[in-house]
């Protein structure tokens, strides 16, 4: 494993302990070189999910892509980078027990915006906006009025 901050490749774990919902394995490393700590995530590789997108295009399910997508409509909100992993852990771990290997992305869209709306409303409403594709101020109004509805 190489360190983040010197690229050494010798490190040392110094810790190993399933992750909270027991679907990775979390290891404290310490750098050889430069001393540092960091954490690494081992999980299992699995059958790989393919996504549908909305005009037909097929991709591999990417983790790093919806977590950049979470991160956006969580970004200066009260929202933890623990609670976005739960979430992409949660969603993931819902898709790969789908009988099938493809999953159409507004699956993926449906799981992370119901996880959002508990969490943050306002991060839901940032992240249904460009997911569902807003693009007019009635959108937000008839989106409002749905959360207003359901509180």
């Amino acid at each position: 494993m190489k360190c983040p901050y010197c690229f050494a490749c010798q490190t040392t774990v110094t810790d190993t302990r399933d992750a909270g919902d027991q679907s990775c394995i979390r290891r404290r490393r310490r750098c050889d070189r430069c001393l540092k700590r960091f954490t690494t995530y081992e999980r299992v590789e699995g059958v790989d999910l393919i996504v549908v997108k909305k005009d037909g295009e097929r991709e591999q399910f990417n983790r790093d892509k919806l977590r950049r997508g979470i991160a956006k409509a969580t970004w200066k909100r009260p929202v933890s980078m623990d609670q976005i992993e739960e979430m992409i852990n949660d969603v993931e771990r819902k898709l790969r027990i789908k009988a099938s290997t493809e999953v159409k992305s507004w699956e993926i869209g449906n799981l992370v915006i119901n996880k959002l709306k508990k969490i943050d409303k306002l991060s839901y409403l940032l992240f249904a906006s460009v997911y569902r594709d807003f693009d007019s101020l009635e959108d937000f109004e008839q989106e409002i009025d749905k959360l207003r509805r359901t509180v």
